[in-house]
């Protein structure tokens, strides 16, 4: 599958709830990081965040792969992202997302995603309050602060 192929199956998946179409992308030991969600290890849990966690509280995904860049084993890819909340404060606003997917493939399968999104003009899309939005950059930043890479940066 070429790579123009997979990102395009990638989002459709997303839109059509289709959680064990996108968890085939994936190796059987893949790891999907979510930027709200956390790590999804194995195709079941990767099928179950998308039809379970991603709809839990949100519907009419749309997902677009722009520009991307791969060496045969690592693959980036441009975002936009957005859907409609279920939250009872958002009534119903479509919350929208850009960021950079950044992939790990190994036999043609991404074997690790992880991503980089700005994520702050959804949460005023969606009118969280201050302090919540204050929680979730929080934990974002802590999970930042955990990765190995960032140790030489916090010293």
């Amino acid at each position: 599958m070429s790579i123009t192929a997979m990102l395009r199956a990638f989002c459709d998946a997303v839109e059509q709830r289709n959680g064990r179409a996108f968890a085939d992308l994936f190796t059987e030991d893949g790891v999907y990081h979510d930027v709200f969600y956390g790590a999804f290890a194995g195709r079941d849990n990767i099928a179950g965040m998308v039809d379970d966690f991603f709809y839990r509280t949100a519907t009419d995904f749309r997902w677009d792969m722009h520009d991307p860049v791969t060496n045969g084993t690592t693959l980036y890819a441009r975002y936009t992202f957005s859907y409609k909340s279920t939250l009872p404060e958002a009534n119903g606003a479509r919350a929208m997302f850009e960021g950079v997917a950044i992939m790990t493939l190994r036999d043609g399968k991404i074997a690790g995603y992880h991503e980089v999104a700005n994520t702050a003009p959804a949460f005023v899309d969606l009118k969280f309050a201050a302090e919540r939005i204050a929680k979730i950059i929080g934990k974002q930043g802590a999970e930042l602060k955990a990765r190995a890479e960032m140790k030489r940066h916090l010293a």
